[in-house]
């Protein structure tokens, strides 16, 4: 299941101006976070991945010019491939042009319409979001990144095994729907012999230490006694 909401990071030195587009992109049901300078930028970007960045052009420390040609040089996929909405209260067409050229997506002149916000993050959430290639299951903090096998957990990357992806994988695509070990075993484990029910039960041991807060009491990968397993839908 595809969250409907996006991970939006503001980046602007002006608190006001940077919490009136956070209110703009919440009531569109985003998830908002906003920083003050592009270090921090740079840092929450890497930490939290979001799927859309909007860079004030003057920022102090880093500028969102040297924000945008840092991530698009990273070799990183998933931070070099983050859509980026530069704004800028520069309106001459060469300073728009340099933006686009160093690899933003979009970008706005101060002062921003809500109205044009709105539907540049639209457009650029819809490619973005909409490419095959790109498909992040959430649920809560959680989130898998099945196309890079990538797992994170309040942004904080979690190394799983193979097994142990697939699993989750396989859960988090439907929250809510408990999966027998039965089914467990056909649609993670193939065609591979000698699989037991308490293989699955020991994967998910491995799985609840790594994702779970407190695995005694499991918030994602939840037992339902007598038939098997879900993924919470918190």
């Amino acid at each position: 299941m595809r969250a409907v909401t996006a991970r939006i990071l503001v980046a602007d030195d002006d608190p006001k101006h940077a919490q009136l587009i956070r209110l703009y992109l919440e009531r569109e049901g985003h998830q908002v976070l906003t920083v003050g300078d592009g270090r921090a930028a740079l840092e929450q970007t890497r930490a939290r991945r979001p799927d859309l960045l909007v860079l004030d052009v003057m920022m102090p420390l880093v500028d969102g010019l040297d924000v945008c040609r840092i991530l698009r040089a990273d070799p990183d996929p998933g931070l070099a491939g983050v859509a980026i909405l530069l704004v800028t209260a520069r309106s001459a067409e060469s300073d728009m042009l340099l933006g686009l050229d160093i690899g933003a997506d979009d970008y706005l002149s101060k002062p921003v319409s809500p109205r044009e916000l709105t539907a540049r993050v639209r457009a650029l959430l819809r490619r973005v979001l909409g490419a095959e290639n790109r498909e992040v299951l959430r649920v809560g903090d959680l989130e898998v990144d099945a196309p890079r096998f990538e797992v994170r957990v309040g942004g904080s990357p979690v190394r799983l095994t193979a097994k142990e992806f697939a699993i989750l994988e396989l859960l988090a695509r439907e929250p809510g729907r408990v999966f027998t070990r039965g089914q467990i075993i056909d649609k993670t484990f193939g065609f591979e012999n000698d699989v037991s029910e308490r293989t699955v039960d020991a994967h998910v041991v491995n799985l609840r230490r790594k994702i779970e807060e407190n695995p005694a009491e499991p918030r994602y990968v939840q037992t339902v006694y007598g038939r098997g397993y879900r993924m919470g839908e918190r």
